[in-house]
Order: C-alpha cells, then structure tokens, then sequence
C-alpha cells in the first residue's frame, strides 16, 4: 500500500459516523444469525478497523501510522490480559484445591435463595471497598457466589448482576481504587472531595438497586429442594476433603489485595497456593486429572496441576449437576477473550489515531445548550467511549481532558464532571461485551454479558441519576458556591 507524505485533514461527521454504522450493524446481524455471535464479534470489530483505517488513509493518514495507533492501544490492555489468563489459571487451581467447592459447599447452607441477590450484593460492595478493584471481587467472592447460584437453581444472569453491581458501588466509593483515583486526577481534584461528592448520584442509586434485588429474591422460584442440595454436598465430599481451611488461599489473595500489591503478583501467589492446597488436600484428585498410564503418581500430579492451570478443572462424578458446576476454568477458556480484547483495542486505537474519535465528540458539544445537556453529553461520551476504545480507563481519561474546558465555561465546578466520569465511564463499562471489564466479567462468572446486563441495576441507574440531576440542577455546584455535599 503506498504511504503517502500529505498532512491529514480533519475527517467530517460523515467519515466518523461510517465506522460506528458499520459496527452496529454487522453486530446486530450477528446476533440473529449466529445462536452465540461472541466469536463473530472478535471479526467484526477487526473488520470495523479496517474500514476505519481506509477513512483515515482516505484522509492523508498513513497506514504506518495507523498500524502504530492500533498497537500503542493494545499495549495498553496487555496488562489486563495478563491477569485474564491467571484468573483462568487461578480458577482451575482453586477447584482443583477445593478452595471453591468449600466455598460452594459452605455457602448454600447458609445463603437463603429469597435473599440471595441482596446478600450477594451486599457482601461484594463491602468486599469492594476495602480492597477497592471490582475485577479482584468478582474473581474471588464472586466465583463462589454464581457457584452457590447454580447450585440453588437462582438466575445466573441476575445472580451476576447483583454481584458486579455490588463490586461496583464499593469499588467507586473506594479510596483504594484506582478508577476513583484516575477520574479525580483527571479533573485535578481532591480525591476524598470526589467520594463525597459521589454519594449523591452513589447511595440513591444502589439503594434502589437493593431494593429490586430484595424483591426480585422474594419472588424468585428455585426448584431445588433440601435433598438436592444435600445430595451435591455428598458429592462435593466424596471428590474433595472439604473445610474451612481450604479457604485460606481465598483469604491470603484477599490479605494481598487490601495492601494493593500489583494485581498480577497476587493472582499468581494465589495460583501458587491453590496449587500447594491441591497437593496437600487433594491428591488423589490431582493425580486423577493428570492420570497417564506411562507416568508415576507424581508426574501425573504434575501433569494435572498444569491442565488445571491451562484447561481448566474437569469434573467427573455421577452427580451432573456438580459436573456442570466444576468443570471449568484454565488459561484456554479466556483465550477468546482475550482475542476479543485485542480486537476491540485494535478497533479503538484506529478510531482514535484516525481523529475519527474526537470528531465524534467534537459533534456531541456543538450540541450542548444548558447543564443537563452538558452532562447528558460527558454520560454519552463515556459510554460511546466505552462502546468504540473499549476500555474503562480510556473512557475516563480522554472524555475528562475534553469536557475540562466546556465545564469551566458554565461556570461549573469541575467535581461534578469527576462524578459524572465515575457515573458513566467506570460503570457502564461492564455491560459492553467487548469491553476489557465486560470481557472479563464475562469469562470470569461465566455469564455472557448480554445475560447479566439488564440485571446490573446499581451501574444502570448511576449515569441515568447523574443526567436527571443536571436536569434539575441538584447537586451542581458552579463555581461561584461551594460543593454540595451529601451532609448539606
């Protein structure tokens, strides 16, 4: 393809629309033609490159230049695919070491099905507080939350929803996270005046997500009865020594997270030990996984150590149900996923290079006419953000540098874009699939996207609150007043 010397010129609406028209599109047809259109998406968004990279060549831009762009953006998710792979690894090892079936077992004695989408709500947004990362919950409390889920017969889309949107409300309002960390800095403000500031849109919105999850328990209809249930628990122990102890890794990888030691170095500690509590507690299983008739015990449990680390834990008992349950995990089943991602990135960084990005936006505040409508504007931004470079931190950090402007020039203080960046950039990330955190709620729980969704209220109702706010002008603090505060 020949390079070509020109300056770029600034692409038009037309130019920037074609891109995000052609995504949708084919998306949409993909999900009535295909039953799981989760692998034709990973095409789609590669292809919706291509065609973003032609407009951009179209516009003088070299394909070098392009190229350069899509690659500067996946380097930026490498980290979190990183950890996608050792939460694969870490699941295995843990059902391998007992680790989740204790938490399975443990958990349906005393988790009620009329309660269990508050209480699992509950638990993940203090779980999220203290250690501050929705992804750490979610791969730690939650794996055994939508196991005990699957046990009781509940909803696994709304089961996923509670415990994301739980993960979610602690993870926001943590000191300790660094989303909360980046939208304060972005916008250059005091960090714990950004949490305070935040309850307002916050405590309404998970309150009323509470509330719907406490209703929704009451009239949910699990069909397992008392003897179902016992009959997986004698099932669980005739497959693995079940104790509390077998917990401890579950609590040391928590133990590391709340002291905010890289997420990857605990992943893998937490692997390691799941991989020592199998040798010692669970032998025999680990020896059955690995078992080749040319290999001794201990190189068949060496075998089945790194099969759980890479495919995955499989369950083979004449109990179905706790087949169904266990059989999963390994680095294999986030490959797609991580495929997903890559091409996502790829996509995002020939949007942005391309400058078709900012013209988007750049069209979105040629339309702003009052407050509402400004915040209106950074809420679609952050989520079109999300939905295009398919990352929470890009739809936090490029919206905040855009907005910072068009807020001072309403006189608004800039703590209410800061909150709106939380309200709409870090929450709804988790409902686009293709999305690092949608990707990875998904492979994680084992939920597609599509399925929790609707069900995570407390991220839905957020950036709705926050528009009918500007609206109304409540909580809105311009420059010439001090913040409102929860506590005024």
């Amino acid at each position: 393809m020949t390079e070509s010397s020109q300056t770029p010129k600034k692409p038009s609406l037309l130019d920037a629309v074609i891109p995000v028209f052609f995504l949708i599109t084919m998306l949409f047809s993909s999900v009535f033609i295909f039953d799981d259109p989760s692998g034709t998406n990973q095409v789609i968004l590669i292809l919706a490159a291509s065609v973003a990279a032609l407009i951009g060549i179209k516009n003088g831009h070299t394909w070098r230049e392009i190229e350069g762009g899509m690659i500067d953006t996946i380097k930026t998710s490498l980290q979190a695919i990183l950890i996608l792979l050792m939460v694969g690894s870490l699941i295995g090892t843990w059902i391998l070491a007992g680790t989740v079936p204790s938490m399975i077992y443990y958990g349906v004695q005393i988790m009620s099905p009329d309660y269990f989408y508050v209480t699992a709500c509950l638990v993940c947004a203090l779980l999220g507080f203290s250690i501050g990362s929705s992804w750490t919950v979610a791969g730690t409390l939650g794996i055994g939350l939508i196991g005990i889920a699957a046990a009781l017969d509940l909803s696994l889309g709304i089961s996923a929803g509670a415990i994301i949107s739980g993960a979610y409300f602690g993870d926001k309002l943590s000191p300790l996270s660094d989303s909360t960390n980046l939208a304060a800095a972005v916008t250059s403000n005091d960090l714990f005046d950004h949490i305070q500031h935040m309850l307002w849109t916050t405590i309404p919105a998970f309150a009323i997500a509470l509330i719907i999850y406490l209703f929704m328990g009451l009239g949910s209809s699990s069909s397992v009865v008392i003897e179902d249930i016992v009959n997986l628990q004698n099932a669980m122990r005739e497959s693995f020594y079940i104790s509390p102890f077998m917990l401890i890794p579950l609590l040391l990888l928590l133990g590391m997270a709340i002291k905010k030691l890289p997420a990857l170095s605990t992943l893998i500690c937490g692997t390691v030990a799941g991989c020592i509590f199998a040798l010692l507690f669970q032998w025999d299983s680990v020896v059955a996984l690995g078992a080749d008739a040319s290999l001794n015990p201990f190189a068949s449990a060496f075998k089945g150590l790194l099969i759980a680390m890479f495919a995955g834990f499989t369950s083979v008992t004449d109990n179905p149900a706790l087949d169904e349950l266990l059989s999963k995990g390994g680095m294999k089943s986030m490959l797609g996923t991580v495929g997903l991602i890559i091409n996502a990135m790829a996509f995002g960084g020939a949007m942005a290079r391309t400058g078709l990005l900012a013209r988007l936006v750049e069209a979105v505040l040629s339309r702003v006419k009052s407050v509402g409508g400004l915040i209106a504007a950074t809420v679609g931004t952050c989520i079109g953000t999300n939905i295009l470079a398919a990352d929470q931190y890009l739809s936090i950090v490029l919206p905040g540098q855009m907005f910072v402007q068009p807020y001072k020039e309403r006189k608004l203080k800039s703590i209410n874009l800061s909150r709106t960046l939380e309200d709409s950039g870090t929450l709804t990330s988790a409902l686009v699939p293709w999305n690092t955190c949608g990707a990875y709620m998904t492979a994680t729980l084992g939920v597609s996207t599509f399925a929790y969704a609707p069900f995570v209220f407390f991220n839905i109702l957020c950036p709705i609150i926050a528009i009918i706010y500007g609206y109304l002008l409540i909580a809105v603090p311009s420059l010439d007043e001090p913040a409102t505060t929860s506590k005024d």
